[in-house]
């Protein structure tokens, strides 16, 4: 069961709601792979290879996934809720219109993960390191990437609520016709926007951040900066 409460921003808006999850004694995991629409209820999942494995449609409530290979796990239209992922790893990972909610993934390892038109509600994202996340159209609300390294994430055309962007590296980020509203980006550690830079509006960015940004904001308007 998870448990969440909401603080006011230093910047005056609200600060994104983080997942609490308590886990119930879980029972080992016994099976081999996925079944699509499974229903998997308190159960641990330590270092299963579930590469290639078909869940679509699957529900995972109250689980942990700790170490698991997902290598081309087929996962779209899957649920999480009030569930852990440590340590998990893999590439090609579809998600696509997954649905996570009171989740936390912790020290991923991941690259071209697809997520797009997903469901993030209440999601924390600390540590580890993820390639080629495809949240395209996805709804992202009250989600902290936290400590973590971003490498050419996808957030075209996605709705961004209450998101935080804490300590963590964004790296030829596109932002192309994103909404944000409350999107706290000050204390990313390092901010590259390859695309959407327009789109920045809802967003909160450092003094720092803005006079990185500059050359950006005034090429999007038309403005040219000569010496």
């Amino acid at each position: 069961m998870a448990a969440s409460g909401r603080k006011k921003s230093t910047a005056g808006g609200t600060a994104a709601r983080r997942p609490e999850v308590r886990l119930p004694p879980l029972l080992p995991y016994d099976g081999e792979g996925l079944e699509p629409d499974g229903d998997y209820d308190g159960l641990r999942f330590d270092g299963a290879d579930l590469a290639d494995a078909s869940g679509r449609g699957a529900r995972f409530l109250d689980c942990a996934l700790d170490g698991c290979a997902l290598d081309r796990a087929e996962l779209a239209r899957a649920r999480f809720i009030d569930s852990v992922l440590t340590g998990v790893r893999g590439v090609g990972t579809d998600l696509a219109e997954a649905s996570l909610r009171d989740v936390e993934v912790v020290d991923a390892r991941l690259g071209g993960v697809q997520l797009h038109g997903a469901v993030l509600e209440r999601v924390v994202v600390r540590g580890g390191k993820i390639d080629y996340l495809n949240l395209r159209k996805a709804r992202l609300k009250d989600v902290v990437f936290e400590g973590c390294v971003l490498s050419e994430p996808d957030f075209g055309d996605a709705h961004l609520v209450r998101v935080e962007f804490r300590d963590c590296v964004l790296k030829r980020a596109d932002f192309s016709g994103a909404r944000m509203e409350s999107v706290d980006l000050r204390t990313v550690a390092e901010l590259d926007i390859a695309r959407g830079v327009e789109r920045l509006a809802g967003a909160v960015i450092s003094p720092v951040q803005l006079m990185e940004l500059a050359s950006a904001f005034a090429a999007q308007i038309g403005v040219r900066v000569e010496a």
